[in-house]
């Protein structure tokens, strides 16, 4: 890890992050070494702070040179640029395997969570959550107290019956009946405006994500 110039906190990492329309999704103290020889005292996790990333990656040199995978390119750039800048080291949920666990890192930062049907579901972003990387620091920042899971207190539950192809329930998910059903005619409303169980999430509808991104994210799981 490089030597920041200053000791880095999570407030200074939020306010880099939210130049590049990004937010700390969550953060934690682990309890092993990251490489055998570094410890990781905590880390952070980065996911899209909307409105607002859409806009801004879109318009990324990434996104409009058309060359595959703009998002992860985008993203190694940008996070990596952060993590220099406060003496980190950049992680990311793509690339080669073996890949990062980033669905029990953010199990493990209090903000994330298993919903009724099983996908992740954060405080912030609902079923919209993603993760774009993390950044592994040494010094063991101060962390907020661990939130409680929205499903909790969500009495309707809507994400149990959103789907139109009944491939995502409590019963658990039908990965090939769900690639099948976006194949068809009816499932064009899904690749267009994005999964309905993901959207039906009450605090997703608060996130704003604009239609364009879903269906960038559709064609991107459908391909």
């Amino acid at each position: 890890m490089s030597d920041p110039t200053s000791s880095p906190t999570l407030q200074s990492i939020q306010k880099l992050a939210q130049v590049q329309n990004l937010a700390i999704f969550g953060a934690f103290h682990p309890e092993v070494t990251d490489d055998g020889s570094k410890k990781t005292g905590t880390l952070v996790l980065l996911g899209p702070e909307e409105p607002g990333f859409w806009g801004g990656f879109s318009s990324s040199p990434e996104f409009l040179d058309k060359a595959p995978n703009p998002l992860d390119r985008w993203s190694r750039r940008i996070i990596s640029g952060i993590a220099h800048s406060v003496g980190g080291d950049a992680i990311f949920p793509f690339g080669n395997p073996p890949y990062a666990p980033f669905i029990q890192w953010a199990k493990r930062s209090g903000r994330a969570w298993a919903s009724p049907v099983g996908l992740l579901v954060h405080d912030r972003a609902g079923l919209f959550v993603s993760y774009r990387g993390a950044i592994a620091l040494e010094s063991r920042l101060s962390l907020p107290e661990p939130g409680t899971s929205p499903c909790s207190f969500c009495v309707l539950k809507p994400c149990l019956t959103a789907c139109p192809a009944a491939a995502l329930t409590g019963d658990g998910y039908d990965l090939g009946s769900c690639h099948n059903y976006l194949e068809s005619q009816a499932g064009q409303n899904c690749m267009q405006s994005g999964c309905a169980v993901r959207s039906a999430c009450p605090v997703s509808l608060t996130y704003e994500r604009k239609p364009v991104q879903s269906e960038f994210h559709m064609k991107a799981f459908h391909s």
